[in-house]
């Protein structure tokens, strides 16, 4: 009798061997290498097939791969048969048909266009069953095979440990996803975000993320990733009306003890028929959370924008069809085309783009990132600094995205980038991709993706869909303009270095975000008359790497001194807050009294840092006959404010 895989398909791209399994070796993997043996779904199971039956079963289970993320974003295919069919196209052959050969070909979106990855079905296993994701029912194999294309896409199995939903549904789908953040929302806004899941909940996947442990009544698991099944309103016994939200597990176990869980004593409010509505719906992992529990254990839900049979991306917040799509692809070169964010003068060399909007539109701006890894795929997840552990990708960069309506096509770009831009990223952000919407009156709009450091090499791809007609085309003339650092800093400048320290308790007040940021060190300075431009740089003394995020406000100090200065808003920023030993600023800032507020973006951070405030004066240097060379004044301040 042959044996199964006897003159089946073999991927020798990606073998059955450790090299596909692990790459760096940092990840709990690396152990168990020895004990994986590779199978086929015939040598698993008696009677493999692709798809369950009854699509509740085809839920995904974890496996000891720490990939929740990918399994609750595969989801999105379990709603749309048109989804499923673009990533996995039908008319395969499988284990009992004729033309049966174990060969699976898979596809993703990646970075503008959809990509194929064709494997073998010899899959992972430890003791003869699946060590890696699986469904409810385990003879279907479309997720444990989907799963393997996926991580031949990223170079191995390990790559895909800890990652973004966010990431693996514009994989999957090509659209448009939201994540939206509980922490920072307030409640009206919370229930703005609960009342649109509950009717986008049929024609949208959503999942929903745990960044850090709480005293909870369950134990969901820190940075873990689980997937909103159903949202239902419910009764109690006197007619209150309840929000419960139906949530699945990828581990496939209970892990929730809340009081609306499979044993709470909350469904004692329910008389019996309208607790039956509810139990007997759930699968293994699954349980049911009402919306109070909901908001405080969870802190952040991702949702894909729906998308109709035509392949059009609806907007969920205004129901419109995104007909008219464009995109480009580019590049920030160091010495050319990194210009870096706008707190530096070298800004404008950055690469710009026209946007010309032919109608009032409603419109979504995607600006998408890529890198190489070292292994030859190109991946993009958060690097291992960031909130959510990815522990063997390469490091993401902050970039951020800001869009100018111009009146006409010739323009000044020096005086426009200093007007307030009429859309833009609040601060750079370390994602895989960011979106931007906004309603965008007819006319010329000019665009400009940054990364937060200039000189900051990587690729990007600029994406814009929109509700009514558009023309997106790059300015083919990318020289730097005029106004380069080097110029900005000839002429005659008065120089402070300030020296101080953040120390907890007292003066480590932490960013704005934060009540106790009035508690800061607060330095004075005093802006002359006929003064062009003011540089603050702040610098952190710090060991090696072990930086802390610092950036910088400066405020007005008002004319009425019984106000702080610190009350109103700044007139400069140096924001995001940054992991870098050194940030700085170019300010325009009219004559007055100034402070500068350096701060740690979180409170009772310690650190010693320096201050240079650098005011260039309007007046003409004097030549000299002598060689005496260049006379640096330097003043040390420290100042203490309570």
């Amino acid at each position: 009798m042959q044996p199964p895989s006897a003159g089946l398909f073999v991927d020798l791209e990606f073998p059955a061997c450790v090299s596909s399994i692990v790459c760096a070796g940092d990840t709990p993997l690396t152990p168990l290498c020895d004990r994986i043996t590779w199978l086929r779904p015939q040598e698993i199971c008696a009677s493999p097939h692709l798809f369950p039956e009854n699509p509740r079963h085809g839920l995904g289970k974890q496996g000891i791969l720490g990939d929740c993320w990918f399994i609750c974003a595969c989801s999105a295919l379990q709603q749309s048969d048109k989804l499923l069919h673009q990533v996995i196209p039908a008319g395969q052959c499988t284990w009992n048909d004729p033309g049966y050969s174990g060969r699976f070909t898979c596809r993703f979106w990646r970075y503008g266009r959809w990509v194929e990855v064709t494997i073998d079905d010899c899959l992972p296993c430890l003791g003869h069953k699946l060590c890696f994701s699986h469904c409810q029912d385990e003879g279907a194999f479309w997720l444990p095979l989907l799963e393997k294309a996926y991580a031949k896409l990223h170079g191995c199995y390990e790559a895909l440990w800890a990652g973004q939903v966010v990431d693996a549904l514009v994989d999957l789908t090509g659209g448009l996803v939201e994540r939206w953040s509980f922490e920072v929302a307030e409640e009206s806004v919370r229930e703005k975000m609960l009342s649109r899941m509950l009717d986008l909940k049929e024609r949208c996947a959503m999942s929903c993320s745990v960044l850090h442990n709480k005293d909870g009544a369950g134990d969901l698991g820190e940075f873990h990733a689980f997937t909103i099944t159903d949202i239902q309103r419910g009764f109690t016994k006197h007619g209150q009306e309840l929000l419960l939200l139906r949530v699945h597990n990828p581990w496939g176990r209970s892990c929730w003890g809340g009081s609306w869980g499979e044993s709470g004593d909350k469904w004692a409010l329910m008389d019996q028929t309208e607790s039956s509505r509810f139990l007997p719906q759930i699968q293994d992992g699954e349980f049911w959370v009402e919306k109070e529990e909901f908001l405080r254990e969870f802190n952040e839900v991702t949702v894909a924008f729906p998308v109709n049979e035509k392949e059009h991306i609806h907007s969920f917040w205004t129901g419109w069809p995104l007909l008219h799509t464009q995109q480009i692809c580019g590049s920030w070169l160091k010495g050319k085309s990194a210009g870096g964010s706008r707190n530096n003068a070298s800004f404008p060399d950055n690469p710009k783009l026209w946007l010309h909007i032919k109608e009032e539109s409603e419109v979504y701006l995607s600006l998408m990132q890529s890198q190489k890894a070292k292994t030859g795929a190109t991946i993009c997840k958060r690097n291992s600094q960031s909130r959510r552990g990815s522990t063997n990708s390469t490091a993401l960069y902050a970039v951020g995205l800001h869009v100018w309506k111009v009146e006409k096509r010739r323009f000044n770009l020096q005086k426009t980038i200093l007007s307030p831009p009429v859309a833009g990223t609040s601060s750079h952000c370390y994602d895989r991709q960011l979106h931007l919407r906004c309603d965008l009156s007819p006319g010329y709009h000019l665009l400009i993706p940054s990364t937060f450091h200039r000189d900051t090499e990587g690729e990007f791809l600029l994406r814009v869909l929109s509700s009514g007609p558009i023309m997106l085309r790059e300015l083919t003339s990318n020289q730097p303009v005029t106004r380069r650092n080097e110029d900005v800093m000839r002429g005659i400048w008065e120089t402070q270095e300030l020296k101080g320290q953040w120390k907890k308790g007292s003066s480590a007040g932490g960013s704005r975000n934060f009540s106790s940021h009035h508690l800061n060190p607060a330095i004075p300075f005093c802006v002359p008359t006929k003064v062009q431009l003011v540089k603050v740089t702040l610098r952190q003394h710090c060991q090696g790497n072990q930086c802390h995020a610092i950036g910088f406000h400066v405020y007005l100090v008002p004319l009425d001194t019984s106000l702080s200065p610190l009350s109103q808003e700044p007139c400069a920023s140096c924001v995001p807050h940054s992991h870098s030993q050194e940030v700085s600023k170019m300010c325009d800032l009219p004559p007055g009294q100034y402070v500068v507020v350096p701060s740690t973006y979180l409170p009772d951070q310690e650190c010693d840092f320096f201050i240079s405030i650098a005011i260039k004066l309007d007046r003409k240097p004097i030549k000299s006959q002598e060689t005496l060379g260049q006379i640096l004044k330097e003043v040390s301040v420290i100042k203490l404010m309570k």
